[in-house]
């Protein structure tokens, strides 16, 4: 699913982009109002993350637009003005959402991926297996045997990177950027307690190897 994110701020956008990319998701940066018009009205795109306060174009008049050009094209307002009368003019324009920052990039990425079966760009139940374990990207659950888990979000990542890279040492900084988002800490342990979560609901047999030292593998 390609995301197109139209976002001025650096910090910010940088964040999103790498978060999406962790997701699966293939996430286009736009730094302002008229790049992301052009990018929005080209058709290559399957949703829009959209600010408000953009230099060119400000964020109205860019959905504005993108609803005389590509009226189905889903457009999520991420912004900073929360106030009651921009919020309903957002949706009066044709917004299908309207967050406010600062926000929560696990609600972000949920509200992103509703929009999107909405819209039908995610059809289905997507099951990745390897060996005895399964993991159903619809209802963010995994099975191992006899044990189900409903994983949380960072689970799911976590537990959907290292699926999809079979075979492969991950190490725990790669982990910490990639699903995190966050740069390398040699203090965190975040991912070792999700590690441990995740062994913790699924049983010993899960497939997870530790590799000393450097990070974890999923065994083919």
């Amino acid at each position: 699913m390609r995301i197109l994110i139209i976002e001025d701020e650096p910090r910010i956008r940088d964040f999103l982009t790498r978060a999406f990319k962790a997701e699966g998701f293939t996430p286009t940066p736009a730094l302002d109002g008229h790049t992301g018009l052009r990018y929005a009205v080209s058709g290559e795109h399957d949703l829009v993350i959209l600010d408000l306060l953009l230099p060119g174009l400000n964020g109205l008049e860019v959905l504005t637009e993108i609803r005389m050009h590509q009226p189905q094209l889903p457009v999520m307002i991420l912004s900073a003005r929360a106030d009651l009368a921009t919020r309903l003019r957002g949706f009066e324009l044709g917004a299908v959402d309207y967050i406010a920052k600062p926000f929560s990039l696990d609600e972000l990425l949920a509200r992103t991926r509703v929009h999107l079966r909405r819209a039908g760009g995610l059809n289905g139940p997507l099951v990745i297996a390897v060996g005895g374990l399964t993991l159903d990207q619809a209802s963010r659950q995994a099975r191992m045997g006899d044990r189900v888990a409903d994983l949380s979000e960072r689970e799911f990542q976590l537990l959907r990177y290292l699926l999809t890279h079979v075979g492969e040492v991950i190490s725990r900084e790669r982990l910490l950027s990639e699903v995190w988002g966050y740069d390398f800490d040699p203090r965190s342990n975040v991912v070792d307690v999700c590690v441990r979560r995740i062994r913790r609901r699924l049983g010993s047999e899960v497939p997870i190897e530790t590799v000393r030292n450097v990070g974890y593998r999923v065994a083919a």
